[in-house]
């Protein structure tokens, strides 16, 4: 009879599961294709340490504990399930050669109280500690789950209890000393209790399977998959669209849900509603609609719901899109690799591109971009006043590449502050007998602004023509001052043909630092440097500034540095859209530097110098900005001066 009860109730958790599970697999196969199937070492590393690793939620280290228990606490009780539905239909049956083993039964006894503890623990976060990034998310669901989890360990060690009590187990008490205890306590009712608690455990387990579908906790099945399919090139790149294609398949960004990837449908499934990336989020840190957890969700409701309304503005409001700054802070903090920036491109791609429906001032720098190649509308012509004096060489059709090319960039070109970044690099280069050159009025904007805004069609003009242009004159190797084009010309001129070597000058400068080639001389200036998010975290390059600032004063750090840095606010082509909506980001990051105690804020990224200088205004702080390679120039000087 027990035999014949098991078997209805897996039919019908396997039936309601299995319903479920097949439309949703339905829904992900009506996706646009996503390219997710390659480098498979790649793939099977990332689920090697964040999925099993926990490395993400680690990142926090006690809610990072509390989530790790839990998870590896499931994947050692896993096999319990089997033994428990033996158990049920058979209390002197277990799976064979596992089921007897005392090291699985001590492992067992371990890991369902420190589930139990992580549970625990997890309530205590919710409903003690509140954290604001709980905010907007589905904490009746949560509480649910987190019960039916408690629920599922408690049943165990109480089976494991009464079968001790009765004898039933097939390994010494003392392997399972929790359970052992508890059998002193239960005795009495062991019995009854045995066939209690294994029937209990096992119908929880079903509901559960059978919930976790249906519910906004989908993650739990899904998660895995989402970070196997993750993106395993460089995170700052965008995935280009194909326009060599018919018309009518270009896909043009997502205006409806039927215009999302696959892989995008599966990101709204995985979100766990944690809020990781809402707490680093700069826009909603700064008062502004945006919050990248509730755009997941919301972007999930209007998928599940199945609904061919326009995405904007119905599931997100236009603001949420023009508020990002393509950070990336969001994407570094997601346990489960959700995407958010990729998102925000494609809902920006459709609503440039197809609906032409854009903030102003975005419209004007897109037909500068588009007019003049450069954000500032200046005339081409105009590129080298920076260098004048210089004697900077300007490589011209036909002749010999040189072993650097320098590739300036817009805003050294064309804006005053961001101007003494390039003359210092150039003077840095030139000091230590670098055979460099520049494109001068042949150097166009690298069209970062542009695609970051959703206007792929000028990017990929521009990327064209300056992958003919550098691949002509045989350009091997490239450094710039501004991450924005590292991350362009490195990351996604590929693409289209460029292949180079693309050094920041950070880099680049502290290579001949370490060869002699340059001999600063530090001072007792105190100095706290800002790391770009487009260098530090979309690219990795965190060390070599540090040795730079090291090398010319006295270092200290901000809470927010590194990979974990919070941004000046001009990305996703932010630099040229007013902040309209909360406090600017740029002031708050300057009342961050400023509580270190630094005289100097040391930046890397002519947007960030220009960001940060204003931000130094607006809130009339003490500090001075300056790019790395103007402070490395003035040490070099230092040290020459005292030679001489």
């Amino acid at each position: 009879m027990q035999a014949i009860v098991l078997a209805l109730a897996l039919a019908v958790a396997i039936a309601l599961f299995g319903r479920r599970a097949w439309s949703l697999y339905r829904l992900l196969r009506s996706g646009r294709p996503a390219a997710r199937f390659d480098d498979v070492p790649a793939r099977a590393r990332a689920e090697a340490t964040v999925v099993v690793g926990q490395s993400k939620l680690l990142q926090r280290l006690l809610p990072g504990l509390m989530h790790a228990a839990i998870f590896w606490g499931f994947l050692v009780l896993f096999p319990t399930i089997v033994i428990a539905m033996i158990g049920a239909v058979d209390p002197h049956s277990t799976l064979p050669w596992l089921g007897a083993q005392g090291w699985y039964a001590f492992l067992v006894d371990s890991f369902a109280v420190l589930v139990l503890v992580g549970v625990i623990a997890a309530f205590a976060i919710r409903k003690v500690q509140k954290p604001a990034r709980f905010k907007g998310s589905h904490l009746g669901e949560a509480d649910l789950i987190l019960a039916l989890i408690a629920g599922i360990v408690t049943t165990l060690l109480l089976w494991h209890a009464s079968q001790i009590a009765l004898h039933l187990n097939d390994y010494p008490a003392q392997w399972a000393p929790i359970s052992n205890a508890l059998s002193n306590a239960i005795s009495p009712v062991a019995p009854v209790l045995e066939r209690v608690a294994v029937w209990a455990h096992v119908l929880i387990i079903l509901s559960f399977l059978v919930y976790l579908p249906y519910s906004k906790h989908l993650h739990i099945l899904v998660a895995a998959f989402n970070v196997y399919f993750g993106r395993t090139r460089s995170r700052g790149r965008i995935e280009p669209i194909d326009f060599e294609k018919p018309e009518a398949e270009i896909r043009f960004g997502s205006a409806r849900v039927s215009d999302m990837t696959w892989k995008q449908m599966l990101d709204t499934m995985s979100c766990t509603e944690c809020g990781r990336c809402q707490d680093v989020c700069p826009a909603y840190n700064t008062g502004k609609p945006l919050s990248p957890k509730l755009l997941i969700m919301n972007l999930r409701d209007h998928l599940l719901s199945q609904s061919e309304a326009p995405i904007v503005p119905n599931a997100v409001i236009d603001d949420v899109v023009w508020d990002c700054v393509t950070c990336g802070a969001c994407v570094q903090e997601c346990p489960v690799g959700i995407e958010h920036i990729d998102h925000v491109i494609d809902l920006r791609r459709n609503l440039v591109m197809v609906e032409s429906r854009f903030p102003d001032e975005a419209g004007a720098m897109l037909r500068d971009v588009d007019r003049t190649s450069n954000p500032w509308g200046k005339p081409q012509a105009d590129r080298m006043q920076w260098a004048e004096g210089l004697g900077v060489r300007v490589l011209q059709p036909g002749e010999r590449a040189p072993d650097v090319l320098f590739w300036v960039g817009c805003a050294p070109a064309f804006d005053e502050r961001a101007r003494k970044a390039a003359v210092s690099t150039a003077k840095l280069m030139q000091m230590a007998g670098v055979d460099f050159a520049v494109l001068g009025p042949r150097e166009a904007c690298t069209g970062d602004p542009a695609r970051r805004m959703g206007d792929e069609y000028t990017f990929q003009r521009l990327a064209g023509e300056n992958v003919a242009t550098l691949n002509d004159g045989g350009v091997k190797k490239i450094v710039t001052t501004c991450p924005h084009c590292f991350n362009t010309i490195g990351n996604e001129y590929r693409d289209f043909g460029g292949t180079y070597e693309v050094v920041h000058h950070t880099q680049f400068l502290a290579d001949l630092v370490n060869e002699g080639k340059l001999a600063p001389m530090p001072s007792e200036r105190t100095i706290t440097y800002h790391d770009s998010c487009y260098l530090a975290r979309h690219n990795d390059v965190r060390e070599a500034p540090r040795e730079l600032v090291s090398a010319v004063g006295q270092a200290v750090e901000m809470p927010r540095n590194r990979e974990r840095t919070f941004c000046c606010g001009a990305g996703g082509a932010r630099m040229w859209m007013e902040e309209k909506r909360g406090r600017p980001i740029n002031q708050e990051r300057v009342r961050e530097a400023v509580a270190t105690g630094a005289e100097t804020l040391a930046v890397a990224c002519p947007f960030c110098t220009v960001m940060l200088d204003d931000g130094v205004r607006e809130t009339g702080a003490k500090l001075q900005v300056f790019d790395l390679a103007t402070l490395l120039a003035e040490a070099v000087e230092r040290r020459r001066a005292l030679a001489t």
